[in-house]
């Protein structure tokens, strides 16, 4: 039996199984079909493909740094380069933070990190029950199983419905809401020079990136990932399964318009609509663990919005364990 049990498969989860498999047993379960988290990779036909999540890391702190810089070693990461066009009046561009990629998609580091783990995809976990010292994990199989040590990298709204009940003290006091994106992946025809990226002011379409400019793959396409605003997506969620055709297509519009790219046919596109994107107002702790009942909690809704809070959140949550 394992020791330790990791629902997630995103930074958080993959930077934890990462360290605490140095010295313990792990296995991860992580509802979707591959990893990555928020940081997915959504695959068209052999390299080609989406990073239709977090588009890019731009790491802030000394250590996230120097983890970065020995991936770009390892040819795990690479820096995006090209023309990256910066047309929001209402933020300031820090030309100083390199926008770092996955070699080949943005989940290459959960991969890289997940490479020793046994990691269960396409499993769901429905809810969790304490006795007797052990964990049990009910999961969308039917199947039961259990352990000593559970550590939760699910949303905020996930992880409070499956853990309000076993923790006693205030953690989930606090209230948050959680925005939402909304991601059109589309392929249009080839444009000779295009650039890497847009970052908009508009209050429905806020990003949107080149995956050509990239270099991990050859189309006879552009192929562009749009990403709506917060503001935009949180009121549009909710129906995004029902309306996906009418709000990619608001989402293709704003995009021609706002570009510098003429309108033109579209060869094929994919929505795909995250609920719990990302938390903009940090908790007060970096990560939540009981000794008593070896329950952990490490996810980026604790630390801020990028992804890089997510990696610092598991390296607090390891601290806390090895005391």
């Amino acid at each position: 039996m394992s020791e330790f049990c990791i629902i997630g498969s995103g930074i958080s989860g993959a930077t934890i199984a990462n360290l605490l498999n140095k010295k313990h047993s792990v296995i991860l379960f992580d509802k979707a079909r591959g990893p990555g988290g928020r940081a997915s990779f959504k695959r068209i036909r052999g390299k080609t493909g989406f990073d239709h999540g977090s588009q890019y890391f731009s790491p802030k702190t000394k250590e996230f740094k120097k983890f970065i810089r020995v991936l770009i070693k390892k040819k795990i990461l690479k820096v995006w380069g090209g023309k990256h066009i910066f047309l929001n009046s209402k933020k300031k561009e820090n030309k100083k933070h390199l926008k770092i990629i996955g070699k080949n998609g943005n989940n290459d580091i959960s991969k890289y990190l997940l490479k020793k783990i046994n990691c269960n995809y396409l499993s769901e976990l429905k809810k969790i029950y304490y006795k007797n010292k052990k964990w049990y994990l009910y999961f969308d199989d039917g199947k039961i199983r259990s352990f000593k040590n559970l550590i939760l990298t699910c949303p905020f709204p996930q992880s409070k419905k499956l853990s309000r009940k076993f923790i006693n003290n205030s953690f989930f006091d606090k209230s948050i809401k959680m925005d939402a994106n909304i991601t059109t992946m589309i392929a249009i025809k080839k444009n000779k020079k295009p650039n890497s990226s847009y970052f908009f002011e508009d209050p429905i379409l806020g990003w949107a990136g080149n995956e050509n400019s990239k270099k991990r793959f050859k189309s006879k396409y552009d192929l562009w990932t749009l990403q709506s605003t917060f503001n935009w997506a949180n009121k549009k969620i909710n129906q995004n399964k029902n309306n996906k055709k009418e709000n990619s297509n608001i989402m293709i519009d704003k995009f021609f318009k706002l570009s510098d790219i003429k309108k033109t046919k579209i060869y094929y596109s994919f929505n795909h609509g995250w609920k719990y994107s990302s938390n903009s107002k940090p908790f007060r702790i970096k990560s939540y663990w009981d000794p008593e009942k070896k329950l952990g909690i490490c996810a980026d809704w604790l630390v801020g919005p990028r992804l890089e809070s997510g990696w610092i959140s598991a390296q607090d949550l390891f601290n806390k364990i090895l005391r």
